[in-house]
């Protein structure tokens, strides 16, 4: 076992028990004020191209996917009003340290994507798929109002595929040509600094 995934292991044991409080609240929240699940569970795709489900606090209405996988805007239409302000602290995220307790994820790696659009991944692209995919990176922090640019183009979908997407790629680069226990604690400690400003 590597460091970074004792650190991984470690921190997911410790966030899952002291943040139980917090989940049961959030649970109840989704529950009380739309139908539907308390999580939401999505294909993503790993390390090695492998499928796995990737858990998050459910933060849309029920079948909201089916209209499209990205979402538009801090005030999409699919998102509940309780799931603006889980995305907006991103605590929609906290259930995937599930996810790495598994062993599907790190705390600090590229995000992993729907197969929809790693297909479009060129050779040197899928480069990103050597290392486990993360909660967080660069491109979180970078695109943490990705919603936002997204809203102000006038194909979202195209403009995610054409730019935003290979600069996320070019991000996963930086993360693993840089890897190590100083950047995974220095990606970590700017997200959650961010995620607090909810900026």
């Amino acid at each position: 076992m590597d460091t970074i995934r004792f650190f991984d292991i470690l921190f997911a044991v410790i966030g899952l028990i002291v943040l139980s409080p917090l989940f049961i609240i959030i649970a109840l929240c989704i529950k009380l004020t739309s139908a539907g699940p308390v999580f939401f569970r999505q294909v993503r795709v790993g390390r090695f191209g492998k499928d796995f489900r990737l858990f998050k606090f459910r933060s849309m209405y029920v079948n909201a996917e089916a209209k499209g996988q990205l979402t538009v805007g801090g005030r999409d239409s699919r998102i509940s009003t309780v799931g603006y302000y889980l995305r907006k602290f991103k605590l929609d995220e906290l259930p995937q340290f599930i996810n790495v307790l598994l062993g599907d994820m790190s705390f600090v790696g590229p995000r992993p994507e729907v197969r929809k659009y790693v297909d479009l991944y060129t050779e040197d692209q899928r480069k990103v798929l050597t290392v486990l995919p993360g909660i967080t990176d660069y491109a979180s922090i970078e695109y943490r109002n990705e919603n936002e640019l997204l809203s102000k183009a006038v194909n979202p979908e195209q403009f995610y595929i054409t730019d935003i997407m290979p600069r996320k790629i070019e991000l996963n680069y930086r993360f693993i040509n840089e890897r190590s226990l100083g950047k995974y604690f220095y990606i970590l400690l700017t997200t959650v600094i961010t995620a607090i400003k909810g900026k």
